[in-house]
């Protein structure tokens, strides 16, 4: 019986923080479970550590059959083919065959000797014996099923040239179709179209793998996880809290447990200051009475016995992220696209967004979303100096016919979906946060103190990063700091790319309910369905280059 069983395992950073303490959970064979927890609280080397890439510090993790790890981020190599990434992820004996294989030919083609010829003969044996041919076959029905071409069209074409859902399509379906036991998936559904999201919540529910992931996306959460590992802040590290149900009643679940909790410690401290005035009682009494020694000291014994025993589990720490989103009025037109062609990507449309609009932008990958967004970020066609990007930010030109144009008094403020944000590197957060963006466009971010911003820090649960330099954060952490920046900046139109992505469950309702005090326009590209469901309106951009309105979100995105 496949399963994976992590027993009290401890493991502490390099500056001596205990991240994880005392982590204990079983996922029994053929479960679904999804590990969720706040952005840094150590899901990720927590799933390391199953894969054996991270050794704990105390502890034990047996994995009950062979596994398959995928890491959030793959193909990064430039030069990485089809057939690159294919392999990687193939088991170590065909990898291992191939580069055999490899090298022998690179051999030949220096020197067509015999001990080459030998060689590449022996090389191919291998391969055969471990499964070699067999894996190919399979690579051709994985290439056509994730890109609808077969594997010897495409084995050489770059991956780069690929989106990264696409990539991931591919490894989802090399691991998904393999013969591992148990798959460790580090957020499988980012870059992935909703199409695709759905194709894989259909795949995770039919398999008979055991499966662990870790993901934000609370729909896909609810579609697929028959468990959910809950990491659980601690001021002595993080520790784990198993649900056995899926994720729709996890919520309640775990603040019952909370109320259990507070209910136990509650009672704890009764008891506990019920003892000690007792002993207090006796001790005062036994200094004029000797009767009452033996029960004075019989009560000091129940007492020490009863702080030795310590209190019960302490309620977690929960994240408190509190986004204030102020914005203000504007023209009742914030946006106007007059027969608007996005270069190669879209057809020409009409489309206007209303001050205090909330439209999410749907569509496939590569569709013109992020371009358009990007566009309006920059100010639109022609900007107005209230219009252009303050501070040190660059947006590329977004090659375009047609008019995109803001009204009067709108200021954007874009959150861009790589996170990249060159302009902030190499500086911390709160250098960042006391500098400022200048106001030479008459609007933008002004300079804070310290102590301000260390309580604006707090208040995104970004307080202990702050002498960090932004691009050393994990993703959601870079994200809730992008929208800090945006909160500060006054704008009054959103231009959100993907947004809840990288954001933990407790950020991601924190942005939908700082969105809904917004005095503003907010414009949101989005393949997050429950996130989608805040909104008012949608614009999809589909596959043939049309633009179209709906009331509805339609994910067939065809």
């Amino acid at each position: 019986m496949t399963h994976v069983e992590v027993a009290h395992v401890d493991y502490g950073l390099p500056d001596g923080r205990m991240l994880l303490h005392d982590v204990s959970f079983r996922v029994p064979s053929g479960a679904v479970a999804a590990i969720v927890g706040p952005n840094g609280s150590g899901k990720t080397t927590l799933l390391r550590m199953m894969a054996g890439e991270v050794t704990p510090d105390e502890g034990s993790i047996v994995l009950g059959g062979s596994f398959a790890y995928m890491r959030q981020f793959v193909a990064q190599t430039d030069d990485a083919t089809v057939r690159n990434l294919l392999v990687e992820v193939s088991d170590p004996r065909i990898r291992a065959a191939v580069q055999a294989v490899d090298a022998c030919e690179l051999a030949l083609m220096d020197d067509d000797i015999e001990s080459n010829q030998l060689a590449y003969a022996h090389a191919l044996v291998n391969f055969g014996d471990v499964g070699g041919y067999e894996a190919e076959a399979r690579w051709d029905e994985i290439t056509m099923s994730a890109l609808g071409e077969p594997f010897a069209a495409i084995r050489w074409r770059l991956a780069s040239s690929l989106s990264g859902g696409e990539r991931k399509r591919l490894v989802l379906e090399s691991y998904l179709r393999g013969p591992e036991a148990i798959l460790l998936l580090d957020e499988p559904d980012n870059s992935l179209d909703v199409p695709t999201k759905q194709w894989l919540e259909r795949r995770l529910r039919e398999t008979d793998k055991t499966v662990v992931l870790i993901s934000h996306d609370r729909e896909l959460l609810s579609e697929v996880a028959t468990h959910v590992v809950s990491v659980e802040l601690g001021a002595a590290g993080n520790s784990a809290w198993v649900h056995g149900g899926g994720f729709a009643t996890f919520a309640q679940a775990r603040a019952d447990r909370f109320a259990r909790l507070e209910e136990l410690r509650r009672r704890w401290d009764e008891q506990h200051a019920q003892l000690k005035t007792l002993v207090l009682t006796l001790r005062t009494k036994a200094a004029y009475n000797d009767g009452l020694a033996s029960r004075y000291q019989a009560a000091q014994t129940r007492l020490a016995k009863f702080e030795a025993a310590g209190p019960p589990t302490a309620v977690p720490r929960t994240q408190q992220v509190r986004m204030r989103l102020g914005g203000s009025r504007t023209a009742k037109r914030a946006v106007t696209c007059t027969a608007l062609a996005l270069d190669g990507l879209t057809s020409p449309f009409d489309a206007e967004a209303w001050f205090g609009e909330r439209i999410a932008i749907l569509g496939p990958n590569g569709s013109g979303k992020s371009h358009l967004l990007r566009l309006l970020a920059a100010g639109g066609t022609d900007p107005e100096p209230e219009h252009r990007p303050f501070g040190d930010t660059v947006i590329q030109p977004v090659r375009h016919t047609g008019v995109a144009r803001l009204g009067s008094r709108v200021r954007p403020g874009w959150f861009a979906q790589n996170l990249s944000r060159a302009d902030l590197h190499g500086r911390t957060l709160l250098e960042i946060l006391h500098r400022g963006d200048g106001l030479a466009a008459g609007h933008g971010r002004a300079g804070m103190g310290r102590p301000e911003a260390a309580r604006a820090l707090d208040r995104y649960e970004l307080a202990a990063a702050g002498e960090q330099q932004y691009q050393t954060l994990s993703g959601g952490q870079q994200a809730r700091f992008q929208i800090l920046i945006l909160e500060l900046s006054g704008v009054n139109l959103l231009l959100l790319d993907e947004p809840t992505d990288n954001l933990d469950l407790a950020s991601a309702q924190a942005l939908e309910d700082g969105l809904a005090a917004f005095e503003g326009t907010v414009l949101a590209v989005t393949h997050d369905r429950w996130f989608a469901r805040s909104f008012d309106r949608f614009w999809i951009f589909r596959a043939d280059g049309s633009v179209v309105e709906s009331v509805e979100a339609d994910w067939s995105l065809n």
